[in-house]
């Protein structure tokens, strides 16, 4: 479909202002981590609820409520005091998590990092854990990303052993469109006080981020020819942010809510 540039401008905008709206985030998994106002529980909450984003909306709102549950909906003050690795109880209980293919020894392994994280080494914030790795000048956050899945699966011996967990935790150095960590970045790092995005971390411009991207997206980047790359991987994320700062440069991530609306709300 061919429209000149000013109307694609005009018709993702319309777009963005119908779906950048609290109102379509309440069966959505956004909607998990604004259960709560803590700033680190927001994180947590974010995070496994980003992770999770795989499969129908209503499995997936379904599995964090369960997880949440488990974590007796305290996921900071969860993190921070217990030992699941010596009270049964825990242990037993988060031994049946399962969604897909997401299972109980890959939740080990995040918990592990996040009680690393926030209890062995103190930090007050999730955004250190990416915003480290970046360097003066990076104009997207792909060093972030990159340094995030070095993290997390180097914070001690165990880590560096696990291996079934790193499918869940995409890296550009492994080509992947890393969608779901590129859409947990969004809700943290967007702030345009519409009561959608979180705009937590100051440390990240919106301007660096990159568009979520899987196959509804891909597939309406293509027909608006926004796209040109077949391949659902890191360079065409790329590519589609490229593009998308034509509109917006400082926040061209803005118009995920427009190209996520059209392909899964309108079927475009």
């Amino acid at each position: 479909m061919f429209m000149d540039e000013n109307s694609l401008k005009d018709l993702l905008n319309l777009k963005v202002e119908r779906y950048n709206q609290p109102s379509f985030i309440e069966d959505d998994p956004l909607g998990i981590p604004h259960r709560f106002t803590k700033k680190q529980d927001i994180e947590i909450a974010g995070f496994f609820a980003a992770i999770l984003a795989w499969g129908n909306r209503k499995s997936i709102v379904n599995s964090c409520d369960r997880l949440l549950i488990l974590m007796d909906n305290s996921p900071y003050d969860f993190i921070m005091t217990a030992d699941w690795n010596n009270e049964p109880r825990i242990f037993l209980a988060f031994g049946k998590f399962v969604h897909r293919t997401f299972n109980e020894r890959d939740l080990w392994h995040l918990l592990n990092f996040l009680k690393y994280h926030y209890f062995v080494k103190g930090e007050q914030s999730l955004e250190t854990a990416f915003t480290k790795w970046m360097l003066p000048g990076d104009e997207t956050v792909e060093n972030a990303l990159i340094g995030f899945h070095e993290y997390v699966f180097g914070f001690d011996e165990d880590a560096k052993e696990e291996r079934h967990c790193r499918k869940h935790i995409a890296s550009p150095s492994k080509k992947s469109a890393c969608k779901r960590l590129n859409m947990f970045l969004r809700w943290m790092v967007r702030d345009d006080k519409k009561g959608v995005d979180f705009g937590l971390w100051k440390n990240v411009s919106s301007s660096q981020l990159i568009c979520p991207i899987d196959v509804h997206v891909s597939r309406v980047a293509k027909k608006l020819n926004l796209l040109t790359r077949n391949q659902t991987d890191w360079q065409s994320a790329k590519e589609l942010t490229a593009y998308l700062r034509k509109f917006d440069k400082d926040d061209p991530v803005k118009y995920d809510f427009a190209l996520f609306g059209l392909g899964v709300m309108e079927h475009y």
